[in-house]
């Protein structure tokens, strides 16, 4: 049996505060010695996922921005791939609606219905880092997106259901993950997973999809794998959003969860 992991990255394998995947390095490492496909499904840049591909010296696919793009290294599955385009060393699968778009949206919404709204574009890199803890550099590559814009919105649950129903009048989505609102095209991570595991079951044939996640904006991938797993949140909770009793909800904050359940799955 050919196990495939999917994960989330923010507070899931890194860490909610620190942004590190030390905790979880020894399942990691099992992953690579097993051979064991380790997918990164996140709401974060192709350019910021690139940094960690690179670090944990990854060759496998990756699906950035809540399911915006799927990236997949050329002649990395031996059949034929619905590529929308190719760049430098990928086939891209294009899922999400392009930035811009999102932009324009979300301004018409903040100025028509007077929300109080900030977005990754309306801050430069300095707003950016200073908004999210991230170091300068960290915070340039969280900008460079192409499916999905992350903003804030200050006011109360009735303004929450105003913002939901003015973006999906626009014919556009939401998802809220674990500091941010994401506007968003008609993609998520589960149709991301969905895509990436028929490529895989092609070929491999018999395979296990494993999914793990910290937050609400997971749930598409979580409902899209074998065995779902939820970690708990920075206050030592599991998200209260999330209450399907199919998803598997382990002891350990992010990465530390995240350790044991790879570990206890796989092993």
């Amino acid at each position: 049996m050919k196990y495939i992991v999917f994960t989330d990255l923010d507070g899931t394998l890194i860490d909610h505060n620190t942004y590190s995947y030390e905790p979880a390095r020894p399942a990691i490492e099992m992953l690579k010695q097993r051979n064991i496909p380790l997918i990164f499904c996140t709401s974060k840049t192709r350019a910021e996922i690139e940094v960690y591909v690179h670090e944990l010296e990854s060759s496998h696919p990756f699906i950035s921005e809540n399911g915006g793009a799927i990236f997949i290294p050329k002649d990395y599955f031996s059949g034929d791939v619905p590529t929308s385009k190719t760049e430098g060393n990928y086939d891209i699968i294009e899922l999400g609606t392009a930035y811009g778009t999102l932009r324009h949206v979300l301004a018409d919404i903040r100025t028509y219905e007077n929300m109080d709204i900030t977005g990754f574009g309306d801050m430069d890199d300095k707003g950016v880092s200073e908004d999210t803890g991230l170091d300068i550099a960290s915070a340039r590559l969280a900008k460079m997106r192409e499916y999905d814009e992350a903003f804030r919105l200050n006011g109360d649950e009735n303004t929450a259901n105003r913002l939901k129903q003015e973006i999906q009048e626009k014919g556009l989505n939401y998802t809220r993950g674990g500091r941010y609102w994401h506007i968003l095209g008609d993609n998520d991570k589960g149709k991301a997973v969905n895509i990436l595991t028929r490529l895989y079951k092609k070929e491999y044939g018999e395979i296990r999809t494993v999914g793990l996640g910290d937050s609400l904006n997971d749930l598409p991938m979580l409902r899209a794998v074998d065995v779902p797993v939820l970690v708990q949140k920075q206050n030592g909770e599991h998200d209260p959003m999330i209450k399907d009793p199919e998803i598997k909800r382990v002891e350990g904050i992010g990465p530390v969860g995240w350790n044991m359940a790879v570990k206890e799955i796989i092993l």
